[in-house]
């Protein structure tokens, strides 16, 4: 496997796409067993799609972008307006509690950056907020939306590595919370730091909140009804995936209005896209991850991580470092995809609980998306938004050493992310 990894990182390096690095670093392992028929390249390439978890992927795409198209965004910008613009720095504060509000809808952190890019960002530059700020605030308050169920990267590690989705996703509850709480923090302190005003003269009446929650209710409904269901067994993942489907596309024709044939036909376009360039990848690490099981990679990594030392803190501290590494260089779901099956092993053999080391790893693979030199939000936002990669640096220690100072504590303190499911699955 030394070969298959060195030959993935050269191609990553020459530019070529990640799918293709996966699927041809991958044959080469199968090359150099001639035991081994070529004709397994094809079997396990399509055995690793025909899993039907998996469907909750495309499913749940889908109904994101369905959830665009209805008008929930709309309503939660608005709700989410209301509850913070009273606050220093209200504008920065309204993309905190959105991306959280996000995160029951797009599951994506790519979606939720460029979205508020778009919708948000000029209106905060407008305003007076500095460009880099602004790109940095609604980049990494991003992180929250693919934390918070439904969290694409949670499905796809709960399906690769045999881990409860629903145990997942209340865990991705939880530190999506302590996420949105801790970034509010940052800007409230980098906001009176720099004397960014709030966007409202004063607070919403109960009135006014109760009126926008009124507004909101279906899109707010959905995360509960998606947790609920998945508990109480009403819904696999995947059948809750086409419920979500149905939901938004009942809310967007029905109660919101919003949703006509041509929007549709846009949407159906664009998740095409979004789960063809998703499920290639997958198929992919088929063939890439073929040969870890059999040269025992898991096992020989957890030898070595233990010779170092056999502190299950300082052994995920290491993995933590490494991911962070690979996340300036790969996406977050890519490396949820190719890691799992070697790491899971390791965090099952030193003790850790895999809801937590998930919570864990999906959150610091996806940091990925915002650092250099692959940060694909990182490019989009800058690129909507017209910011120097300069500024985008500068702008972004506090939001960064918030990130991992949050991932601290949460390795330190391990039941902040699992008493909840271990509350409501016991």
């Amino acid at each position: 496997m030394v070969v298959v990894f060195i030959a993935f990182l050269i191609l990553l390096a020459i530019g070529m796409p990640v799918a293709f690095s996966v699927g041809i670093s991958g044959i080469l392992y199968l090359i150099q067993h001639p035991e081994i028929p070529l004709l397994q390249m094809a079997q396990l390439a399509l055995s690793q799609v025909q899993n039907v978890n998996l469907l909750a992927v495309p499913l749940f795409i889908f109904a994101g972008n369905l959830m665009n198209t209805s008008g929930i965004t709309e309503r939660l910008l608005d709700l989410a307006e209301v509850v913070t613009g009273h606050m220093r720095g209200g504008m920065a504060q309204t993309s905190v509690v959105m991306s959280t509000l996000m995160g029951g809808v797009s599951g994506s952190s790519t979606a939720d950056a460029a979205m508020e890019a778009r919708v948000l960002g000029p209106t905060m530059i407008a305003t007076g907020y500095p460009k880099g700020y602004t790109a940095i605030v609604i980049g990494y308050t991003s992180l929250i939306t693919s934390t918070i169920p439904p969290g694409v990267n949670l499905i796809v590690y709960g399906i690769t590595g045999s881990v409860s989705i629903g145990r997942l996703f209340m865990g991705g509850l939880m530190t999506g919370l302590y996420m949105m709480a801790a970034l509010m923090i940052t800007v409230a302190i980098t906001s009176r730091l720099r004397g960014f005003k709030p966007s409202r003269s004063k607070r919403a009446s109960l009135r006014e909140l109760f009126l926008n929650i009124k507004r909101s209710f279906w899109a707010l409904m959905f995360t509960v009804l998606l947790l609920v269901g998945i508990r109480f067994g009403v819904f696999t993942a995947s059948e809750v995936g086409a419920f979500a489907c149905i939901y938004a596309l009942v809310i967007g024709l029905f109660v919101y209005k919003k949703i006509t044939w041509k929007s549709f036909v846009e949407c159906l376009k664009v998740s095409v896209s979004d789960v063809g360039g998703i499920m290639f990848m997958i198929s992919m690490t088929g063939i890439f991850g073929y040969g870890i099981p059999v040269d025992r990679v898991p096992q020989n990594l957890t030898k070595i991580m233990m010779a170092i030392t056999t502190n299950p803190t300082l052994i995920l501290l290491m993995i933590v470092g490494m991911l962070i590494i690979f996340g300036m260089f790969m996406d977050g779901g890519v490396i949820v995809l190719l890691l799992t099956p070697i790491l899971l092993p390791v965090a099952k053999s030193i003790g850790l609980d895999p809801v937590f080391f998930g919570l864990i790893m999906c959150t610091v693979c996806c940091l990925g998306i915002l650092t250099p030199p692959v940060g694909v939000a990182m490019y989009i936002v800058c690129g909507i938004l017209d910011v120097p990669m300069q500024e985008w640096i500068k702008e972004s220690w506090p939001f960064l050493a918030t990130i991992l100072i949050l991932i601290g504590i949460l390795i330190a303190f391990p039941s902040l992310v699992t008493f909840l499911p271990n509350l409501v699955y016991r």
